[in-house]
């Protein structure tokens, strides 16, 4: 069974039109650029600060230096990759690359051009836990997982600055008093946020944290925000 992944960039916050070709905030243009029957096509464009890519239109997942990329003065995509670029623009926004890899049980690998940079568990999305070394990791130009963990995962900074610094809010509920552990890489600390649960929600007795991510029990539901 082949793997779900894909591999996207987060703009924070979200400043791009979703119309292709029509100015969005700070007057970036958008380019839409679309492989069909699998053919490369270059779409023009200024790239001379680099291009990110904001709008992914197809199914087919659309992974840099893989199904799309830059040539010349011009974006390329390939493989059936559909979707939307922008010229990056010199500004504080920061941005949040990511990929999203899927087991169903057994080892699935997912393709990224690392070059060195780190990664984190951003999100857990499966039920089955995520732990680094056992049911997730990466490797030289890609990301594995394992055991049913089904993650989102952010690619670090290739420069060695590390990754982006903002809040990451987490939601986790134990449903039914049952435990319930929801899987993001912990660096410093997880501190409760709002409490959603009529249950009370007490650090050690009904929830917790370490490396790994947050767990639940005892009917405790809150939003969390880990650093």
């Amino acid at each position: 069974m082949k793997a779900v992944c894909a591999l996207v960039l987060l703009v924070l916050p979200a400043a791009f039109a979703a119309t292709a070709g029509e100015p969005a905030m700070g007057s970036t243009q958008v380019v839409r650029c679309e492989s069909r029957d699998m053919l490369r096509v270059f779409c023009a464009m200024d790239v001379s600060r680099g291009v990110e890519l904001v709008h992914q239109l197809s199914e087919q997942s659309c992974i840099r230096e893989t199904s799309w990329g830059v040539e010349g003065d011009a974006v390329w995509v390939s493989s059936n990759c559909r979707a939307e670029f922008a010229a990056r623009q010199q500004s504080s926004r920061k941005s949040r690359r990511v990929v999203r890899c899927e087991s169903r049980g057994r080892v699935e690998t997912c393709p990224v051009v690392l070059k060195g940079a780190p990664v984190r568990l951003l999100r857990q999305q499966s039920v089955l836990p995520c732990r680094e070394g056992r049911s997730w990791g990466y490797g030289r130009n890609e990301v594995w997982v394992s055991r049913g963990c089904q993650g989102v995962f952010e690619v670090g900074a290739e420069d060695g600055s590390g990754f982006v610094q903002t809040p990451r809010k987490v939601v986790c509920e134990s449903k039914s008093k049952l435990r319930r552990e929801c899987g993001v890489s912990v660096e410093r600390r997880v501190t409760l946020v709002e409490q959603l649960s009529g249950a009370p929600c007490r650090e050690g007795e009904s929830w917790g944290w370490d490396r790994d991510g947050i767990w639940v029990d005892n009917g405790c539901r809150a939003e969390f925000s880990a650093d």
